[in-house]
């Protein structure tokens, strides 16, 4: 498990070892390139010629890399055909991230219409019992009203 000041902790499958380049560059300037791990920072990350040559005096294997490298830069269409693969794997990922994320907004549409049937469907239903018992209670106003009729009626005999 990997813990920085700030960050909270990383687990990890496999076990790394994070180097500050940055810091190794200082390092670099003061102690210069003492061991074949140095040697393998520094040409990861310089790119001052003067260290470089000093880095090929020391270790000549490098020097092939620094050429395939030399190379490589120097065949522009190559490095263009990189960056096109590269970019089209990135608007790939990119595409189906667009999806996925389109995908969880109709999802959550799709359950916020589902919620909304089911509370039309319960109001539905309250309403058509509201008009049973409307209909009901208007049914006895009008039994009410005839037996009242009737009896002024019987009243007004009586007189």
């Amino acid at each position: 498990m990997l813990y920085f000041s700030d960050i909270s902790p990383l687990d990890l499958l496999q076990e790394f070892v994070f180097l500050p380049l940055d810091i190794f560059r200082v390092i670099l300037h003061n102690k210069g390139i003492r061991s074949k791990l140095d040697a393998w920072l520094t040409f990861l990350s310089i790119d001052e010629p003067e260290m470089i040559i000093k880095l090929i005096d020391q270790y000549p294997q490098f020097k092939k890399y620094y050429e395939e490298i030399y190379q490589l830069c120097r065949n522009t269409e190559k490095v263009m055909e990189m960056f096109s693969k590269e970019l089209q794997e990135l608007d790939r990922n990119t595409v189906q991230y667009m999806i996925d994320e389109m995908q969880d907004v109709i999802d959550t549409q799709k359950d916020t219409i589902d919620t909304q049937k089911d509370t039309i469907d319960a109001q539905k239903k309250e309403l058509k019992m509201q008009q049973v018992l409307l209909s009901q209670k208007e049914s006895d106003l009008a039994e009410k009203e005839r037996l009242i009729a009737e009896l002024r009626k019987q009243l007004d005999i009586k007189d």
